[in-house]
């Protein structure tokens, strides 16, 4: 008789944007919790975007952006970000728990350089509660100037922009700042050059093990973030940096995109150490 594999239990999906977050036009809540319900996980998390950089926007760039994006960008060649509406995604939530009361639905916002604009983001946490906090690095500052981490390519060698990105990433996590995940600590990887040498995480191994060693000494948690594959030896050095937590984050902005990825790196964490513990939607080291 045929044995059957024990289906993977998925982890939470701690890191989903709606159509409350300003880049995600094709968000949706109700059916990004529809593709949980349906996929079996634990939880799902609408972490929405909170972006209050000013970055500017080389002029050539803006007539290949996208509709939504470019619309953004002010005459004076400067991108910011729309604010949060946090109160109609708090009743959008509300609607959505009712509607789905067996999946747990955790409200959630990702922070945008937090440690930069410690006034407003003290004005956002007074609206609202948010069961899980993200902070992130999309943009640093160059000369004075903030930058997207991304426009640095071509413009700097891909290894100095990894680097540079990975110290302010370290800036964030040595500040106060009150958030509970670090979110993908491989963010220009995303856009690493074709043309370039390919990327090897082992040549930043030293600056990867400087901000983890950060984190596990904050007692906050470090993102899977799927949107590319997280290599192992970034979770192997968690561990050993005495990392205690992961959280597990497709980084979806369509509902098609929620829990991508998670079988193979659920599988990742299981072998570094850590796993699920109950309803948590963070899998603790073991």
């Amino acid at each position: 008789m045929p044995t059957h594999a024990r289906p993977p239990q998925l982890p939470g999906d701690n890191h989903v944007h709606s159509e409350w977050s300003w880049d995600a036009e094709a968000g949706a809540m109700e059916a990004s919790c529809a593709r949980a319900a349906s996929l079996g996980l634990p939880a799902i998390a609408f972490t929405e975007h909170w972006d209050p950089t000013p970055c500017p926007i080389d002029p050539a760039a803006v007539p290949h952006l996208p509709p939504l994006i470019r619309g953004l960008v002010s005459p004076q060649g400067v991108f910011l970000a729309p604010a949060l509406d946090v109160e109609g995604y708090v009743a959008r939530l509300a609607e959505c728990r009712e509607r789905f009361p067996r999946l747990r639905i955790l409200s959630g916002v990702e922070l945008g350089e937090p440690h930069w604009w410690p006034e407003s983001l003290a004005a956002l946490v007074r609206r609202a509660e948010f069961d899980r906090i993200l902070g992130s690095v999309h943009c640093i500052k160059i000369d004075g100037r903030y930058q997207y981490v991304e426009g640095l390519y071509g413009r700097l060698p891909p290894g100095e922009v990894v680097r540079l990105y990975l110290a302010e990433v370290l800036r964030l996590v040595e500040s106060p700042c009150a958030f509970a995940i670090l979110a993908h600590i491989d963010y220009p990887v995303r856009d690493w050059p074709k043309a370039a040498e390919p990327y090897q995480v082992e040549a930043f191994e030293d600056e990867y093990r400087t901000v983890l060693r950060a984190l596990a000494i904050s007692g906050r948690a470090l993102e899977v973030n799927t949107t590319v594959p997280l290599p192992a030896e970034v979770v192997r050095w968690w561990r050993e940096a005495g990392g205690k937590a992961i959280s597990f984050g497709s980084d979806a902005h369509e509902p098609a995109e929620v829990a991508r990825g998670f079988i193979e790196a659920a599988a990742m964490a299981e072998a570094a150490g850590f796993a699920t513990e109950g309803q948590n939607s963070l899998w603790v080291r073991q």
